[in-house]
């Protein structure tokens, strides 16, 4: 017999459930076992990301005290107590000390203080809310690993976290709500397990698909919209800096080829045939000698966190030598000094006529690299450990120690855009300054050198003018260099052996063998041509030595960067623009990576570029471009939003309100989504199912939900306790119906129902209106 007094509510539990008094403790040893592998990592991800190992010793510790905690569960442990409050104090007081040798970036020492006390706090856990504590830490150090990991290792250990997670937060939820196995339910096998583990696999598999889908099409947008820059400790300083050296641990002294040299950068006889060293580009010294043979083996240097793809610019060279270049200024440097209040140092820009783009990196070394800080063109504020450095003139960073595994530094660029049409335009009247160090050329090869330059420019205007006389002219220095860099790219050859290439004699220049005799030569033989060609005609250019972006991560956001990424490339100087790079090298793009480009949408760019590998061209290029326009169009649009809370007090208002008329909208689009999609799958139902299913939807918006658990006959009893008469006597016919038809094959008047059914809710809809 239906018992009405148990459906008085229809959201009913035992009143055993629900109940956690203070002094219950938690008896269920497998939860406590899943709660110490959380922890544990929770401890192991931190020094994974963090490539430490200061940590480890807590695991041991943890363990013991779980431990402790199980068999000493029903006692007071007020000595117990009393320790872990003195040990608390004595780890806040380390943390302290820690934080003030290094306030920069808090997260490892807030990270270990955490650890420290979960340590202390696991000897005495006796309750459920207490095990609650320890997942929550749990939780915390994985978040802390994610912000500090910059390596796919941090994966595995997050997958793993997540199967540990589930059942753990099963076992959870079941001691919240007061769950415990009877002697009769722990004798049978099959109700030994507190969970169905089929459910819990489908569950995992459906949350890393979820996730990965998410992440997938998330944009990355720049991050550093608040400026707390990652710093490493400070580091100190010879007394005597002047930074005119330059400190390569790897520079082959006077270009014998050992690898073995003291890395003052004297080169004293440079040029002198020789061997790379294998493991430090050539190129970041005083001086460059391209008559080195060989190859380097790759190794990632460092990876870089930046708002935009670039060009990681190490130093440059303003004289050519014949076999290499040299920096003639090297003792006229500038130092600069760190704030008294802060890590930043800033650096002054000369004036721009074209429109910037400021752009943040964070550079994280994994290998020893010179004392040359590498950036994006145009820094104006460095934030680094060491309280001064050096610039040099040809705006070159240079640090009082060389770069050391574990150095982070940051860097703030004002990168000028790269606008053809102006630069198109740009003046020939170049400042003395410019045209002292920026057009020299041995005289040996100056009029050979300048009339192949003018061969060249008079085949494009040849070509030019077979092809069509409107194609436009080479009548800019931009054009210049650009067809001049195309020109040698497509028409001079790397060889393919490493040691294919002769050695320079004593009397050979490298230009005049690259074009006239070697016809080619190694990747930077092409920029040193590019540059001394361009000198030839009149235009000052420099050879400049840097990073390639490398392999960008989408899964880090960070660019990983190796020593075989090292290269150089030529600079052209436009009067009141700047210096803007040109890159001859066979298999490098023309125009290096540009601030324009973006990573926003790298995940799911690279899932297309996957799928599309599969599609025909044509449909492929049409998938593409209407994508394409409708990605443009949202991050132009998210851009413009973040944008407007840069803008000062009004553009942060004028954002909020934007963004609460969006949600709103969003909301009431949802509503109406889901009404469409209610309504299509009522329209998909037999006639007396969808009236039941009206039936039930219309009382629950009254306030009488059915409970999963009744059936239609309980819930038609239960109706005349909330509803009128009339309203209780149609709802108790349409169930008898439903179930009649359901279960017993029978063929209810349905319309009649219908009719009753709209002439109730017409009835009670006015009552309502005229009630208000």
């Amino acid at each position: 017999m239906f018992n009405l007094s148990r459906m008085n509510r229809f959201n009913y539990w035992p009143k055993t459930i629900g109940k956690s008094p203070v002094k219950e403790v938690e008896d269920s040893i497998p939860l406590r076992v899943l709660v110490l592998g959380l922890v544990v990592l929770g401890v192991v991800a931190t020094d994974i990301a963090a490539e430490t190992q200061f940590s480890l010793w807590t695991i041991p510790l943890t363990m013991v005290g779980t431990a402790w905690s199980y068999y000493r569960r029903r006692s007071s442990n007020i000595p117990i107590q009393f320790c872990i409050a003195i040990g608390m104090l004595l780890g806040l007081g380390a943390f302290f000390g820690r934080f003030i040798g290094n306030w920069h970036d808090t997260r490892l020492s807030l990270a270990e203080l955490l650890i420290q006390l979960q340590v202390l706090h696991s000897f005495d856990t006796p309750r459920r809310k207490d095990l609650g504590y320890s997942i929550v830490i749990g939780l915390i150090l994985v978040g802390v690993a994610a912000t500090l990991s910059q390596t796919m290792a941090f994966a595995p250990v997050l997958l793993l976290f997540l199967a540990i997670a589930l059942p753990t937060l099963v076992l959870d939820y079941r001691s919240r709500l007061g769950f415990k196995q009877s002697i009769a339910e722990k004798s049978r096998k099959k109700n030994n397990s507190n969970f169905n583990f089929k459910v819990l696999i489908l569950n995992f598999l459906l949350i890393v698909a979820l996730g990965l889908g998410i992440f997938a099409i998330l944009p990355r947008f720049p991050g550093y919209q608040l400026r707390s820059f990652p710093v490493s400790a400070p580091i100190k300083i010879p007394d005597n800096f002047t930074g005119r050296n330059i400190i390569n641990p790897g520079y082959v002294r006077e270009g014998r080829g050992n690898g073995e040299g003291n890395g003052s950068g004297s080169g004293g006889n440079a040029g002198e045939p020789g061997t790379l060293d294998n493991n430090f580009y050539y190129g970041f010294n005083s001086e460059m000698n391209q008559n080195l043979r060989g190859e380097m083996k790759p190794k990632v240097v460092m990876r870089v966190r930046s708002q935009a793809e670039g060009f990681w610019r190490v130093l440059a060279f303003d004289r050519y030598t014949g076999k290499g270049w040299k920096i003639s200024r090297d003792d006229q440097v500038t130092t600069l000094r760190q704030s008294s209040w802060t890590y930043r140092i800033s650096i002054d820009l000369p004036p721009f006529m074209t429109r910037t783009k400021e752009v943040v990196q964070t550079y994280n070394l994994v290998s020893e690299l010179p004392n040359l800080i590498p950036a994006m063109s145009y820094p104006k504020a460095l934030y680094f450990p060491t309280p001064m450095i050096a610039v040099d003139q040809e705006d070159g960073l240079r640090a009082p120690v060389q770069l050391s595994e574990g150095l982070t530094y940051t860097v703030v660029s004002e990168v000028p855009y790269r606008d053809r049409s102006l630069l198109g335009k740009a003046s020939t009247k170049y400042p003395a300054s410019i045209t002292k160090y920026y057009l020299q050329i041995p005289p040996e090869i100056a009029d050979k050198v300048r009339k192949r330059t003018e061969e060249i420019l008079a085949i494009y205007d040849q070509q030019r003018v077979s092809r069509s006389p409107e194609t436009k002219t080479l009548n800019s220095t931009y054009e210049k260099a650009l067809y001049l860099a195309q020109y040698i790219k497509q028409n001079y050859s790397v060889p393919t052996n490493p040691l294919e290439l002769p050695f320079f004699d004593e009397k050979d220049d490298l230009v005049e063998s690259f074009l006239f005799k070697n016809k080619g030569g190694y990747p930077d033989h092409f920029s040193t041509v590019l540059t001394v060609m361009l000198r030839s005609i009149g235009i000052p250019a420099r050879l400049v030595a840097g990073f390639a972006p490398g392999e960008f991560n989408p899964f880090t956001g960070m660019y990983v960067v190796r020593n075989t990424d090292a290269y150089a490339m030529t600079e052209v100087y436009f009067p009141r623009y700047g210096w803007f790079t040109f890159d001859p090298i066979p298999g490098h793009p023309l125009i290096p990576p540009s601030i324009e480009e973006d990573q926003t949408f790298t995940v799911l760019r690279q899932f297309w570029n996957w799928v599309a590998g599969w599609l025909p061209s044509p449909i492929t290029a049409i998938l593409n471009t209407v994508f394409g326009a409708i990605f443009s169009w949202l991050f132009r649009g998210l851009a413009w939003f973040l944008a407007l809370f840069t803008k000062g007090w009004l553009g942060v208002l004028t954002g909020l309100i934007i963004g609460t008329i969006a949600a709103f909208l969003a909301w009431l689009g949802w509503g109406q989504w889901r009404k469409w999609l209610n309504l299509r799958w009522l329209k998909k139902l037999p006639p007396m199912e969808r009236l039941y299913q009206q039936m039930l939807q219309w009382t629950a918006n009254k306030g009488l939900t059915k409970h999963p658990s009744q059936t239609p006959l309980e819930y038609a009893q239960i109706s005349h306790q909330y509803h009128s008469p009339e309203i209780a006597e149609i709802i108790d016919e349409i169930c008898h119906a439903y179930v009649s038809w359901r279960y017993g094959s029978n063929s209810p008047n349905w319309q009649q129902l219908q009719q009753r059914w709209q002439r109730i809710q017409k009835t009670t809809n006015t009552t309502s209106q005229n009630s208000k």
